[in-house]
């Protein structure tokens, strides 16, 4: 389905001529995707996020339109990061108080960048409110319970729960478990009670462990064996691909998505660390949301 006609539907015009086409989400998304490329512990971050929150969106019944909305706000739910320095965003220590707030600035700048955009009032509740908390202790504006809407409140938390489960510089990932039971005891306080109880469920039933860890569809993450930070590895790499850590810049070689590369002795150039956007993977996310309604 062309994202004309799914936008004439969900806004009830017959004009889908004037309706933006896939080019206009892909340049989007693609956007979305540079950010995340800035950040060498997020790899595949914005992604499993997206199939996170469509999954849940489906448990929980939402309609067509709505679980198309979630799983592209979910891709674009850190847009404003674009604004934060590197000196923060690359942290390899616990953030300071200071720089915490700095990172606490990203969804206002999110709601900015999209709020002209055609497709902007579609994803600007996964955007802009998707740090709320039921307690009301969430930002940016402290929404309590059914204040917050209902994408932000299942964006929450699948972006909760994706940052358990990942490495980061100062800790190494928690088994789904863990992360699962932390949910359970904040229910009603910083996720959802409908939401979080149907998550739980999603956990139970292991729908999210073919998720976890993988930058796309059956991709596994990679890290490097120097300095800790993912690798994400494209679907149409070719076997001996040189591939390069996005911090240290060591070389490995591609030797299929179920075998750990192997260094190669090799250092990136600058040339080698270029990330332009991953645009298969995006069209991907578009097929995939267009196919489910």
């Amino acid at each position: 389905m062309k994202i004309a006609r799914l936008a004439a539907a969900m806004f009830g015009s017959t004009k889908s001529e004037s309706v933006p086409e896939d080019k206009l989400l892909l340049s989007l998304l693609a956007l979305a995707w540079v950010v995340e490329a800035r950040d060498p512990y997020t790899g595949g971050h914005l992604w499993r996020v997206s199939r996170f929150a469509s999954l849940l969106a489906r448990r929980v019944g939402l309609s067509e339109e709505e679980t198309w909305t979630v799983s592209i706000g979910g891709f674009l739910h850190d847009l404003g990061k674009i604004a934060v320095p590197d000196a923060v965003l690359r942290k390899t220590d616990r953030l300071t108080d200071e720089e915490y707030a700095i990172i606490q600035t990203h969804p206002e700048v999110g709601r900015a960048l999209i709020a002209d955009h055609p497709l902007g009032s579609m994803v600007m509740d996964a955007v802009y409110s998707h740090h709320e908390r039921p307690d009301g202790k969430g930002y940016p504006q402290g929404l309590t319970k059914e204040a917050i809407p209902r994408a932000s409140a299942i964006i929450g938390i699948c972006d909760a729960f994706d940052a358990m489960t990942s490495n980061r510089p100062y800790r190494k990932g928690m088994p789904v478990e863990k992360a699962l039971s932390i949910i359970n005891v904040n229910l009603g306080v910083q996720f959802d009670d409908e939401f979080g109880q149907a998550f739980l469920q999603l956990g139970n039933s292991r729908d999210l462990h073919h998720i976890v860890g993988h930058s796309d569809e059956g991709i596994p993450l990679q890290h490097c064996r120097g300095c800790g930070p993912t690798i994400v590895i494209r679907r149409g790499a070719a076997l001996d691909t040189p591939i390069f850590c996005p911090a240290c810049g060591t070389g490995y070689e591609f030797k299929g998505f179920s075998v750990e590369p192997e260094p190669s002795g090799k250092v990136a150039n600058a040339r080698n660390l270029r990330m332009p956007p991953d645009t298969d993977l995006i069209a991907g996310v578009i097929r995939r949301t267009h196919d489910a309604v």
